[in-house]
């Protein structure tokens, strides 16, 4: 078997990436090859990985990517939240021309290639006003170019698969916490960030309220969603081809709370708080709660409670530094 992983120098590409080298195999197949491809070149030690470069908007790049008939295909690659906001035309020439592109060039394979193809969607999909929670059939308005992006993609999946070009599915993603390393540009990058930085005894700011209410999971949720996506029958998802996954629905304060619980007092002071209206705005047109049934009658898992996704990302840190 070999696997394309678009977006692979990213977290949750990395992590999968070891995940898949770890098990060796994937839905009993042994997995022969696997095709990293970012931005910036990932650097993978294991001879499996062809690692690459490059613009996912530039077509011939994807066509020789999709050139080698990879049997299931992890898209993870795109420009988050904050930046596809801030840059217009970045935002859509990465997230839905690279998206557009990697249709395509499965289209151009011809009728006797079939492949499984999982798209990393985002709760960004919606928009308020909200329902409490939002259920599966919640009309999907996004109030972000990033949401907007996202959803067209699901859009195009849908139809691609529905005219026989591929077998594919889409996740909607929350929020992933603790994202290790430094801060990206999403806007909701703080929500790692007041775990992450006390955790190392740095201050980290909080720039909107405890009251915000988030749908969250960790990294290694993360990555489980993906396994599932590619192993699971996709025949019983119909036509509809994306699902929102499940995850917490939990306050900052809950978040802080829990990390108090966890590691104590003098870290959690390490929180310092400074309104910024921007961010504020952003995260208000965001969906906070959702009863995500179909994808668990599916199969995929949320994590249990957000003590232990805090508990996950110290033991991950510490095998990290240690390696």
């Amino acid at each position: 078997m070999r696997i394309l992983i678009l977006g692979a120098a990213g977290m949750i590409g990395r992590k999968l990436t070891d995940a898949l080298l770890a098990e060796g195999t994937l839905s009993g197949r042994r997995i022969e090859a696997i095709d990293a491809f970012d931005v910036v070149e990932p650097a993978f030690a294991d001879g499996r990985v062809a690692a690459s470069g490059g613009d996912i908007s530039d077509a011939a790049t994807i066509d020789r990517l999709v050139a080698k008939r990879p049997d299931m295909i992890f898209h993870l690659a795109a420009i988050v939240s904050g930046e596809a906001e801030a840059d217009f035309d970045k935002g859509y020439c990465v997230n839905l021309d690279g998206t557009h592109h990697l249709l395509e060039a499965i289209r151009k394979q011809g009728d006797d290639y079939h492949p499984r193809l999982v798209f990393t969607s985002s709760i960004a999909v919606f928009g308020a006003p909200f329902e409490e929670p939002i259920t599966d059939t919640f009309l999907q308005a996004p109030l972000t170019s990033y949401g907007a992006q996202k959803a067209i993609g699901e859009l195009l999946l849908a139809d691609y698969t529905r005219k026989g070009f591929l077998d594919g599915i889409g996740i909607r993603l929350p929020t992933i916490v603790v994202r290790p390393g430094k801060p990206n540009k999403a806007a909701s990058g703080f929500f790692s960030g007041i775990i992450r930085e006390p955790l190392n005894g740095q201050e980290a700011i909080l720039p909107v309220s405890e009251d915000v209410r988030h749908w969250v999971a960790s990294p290694a949720a993360a990555v489980g969603f993906l396994l599932h996506a590619a192993t699971m029958n996709t025949a019983k998802l119909g036509p509809r081809r994306s699902l929102t996954m499940p995850g917490l629905s939990v306050t900052v304060g809950e978040m802080i709370e829990a990390l108090r619980d966890v590691a104590g007092e003098e870290v959690a002071r390490l929180i310092r708080r400074e309104r910024d209206p921007v961010i504020e705005t952003i995260v208000a047109g965001w969906p906070r709660n959702f009863s995500a049934d179909r994808a668990l009658e599916a199969g995929f898992r949320a994590d249990p409670d957000f003590h232990s996704i805090i508990r996950a990302h110290i033991a991950d840190e510490e095998k990290r530094r240690q390696s």
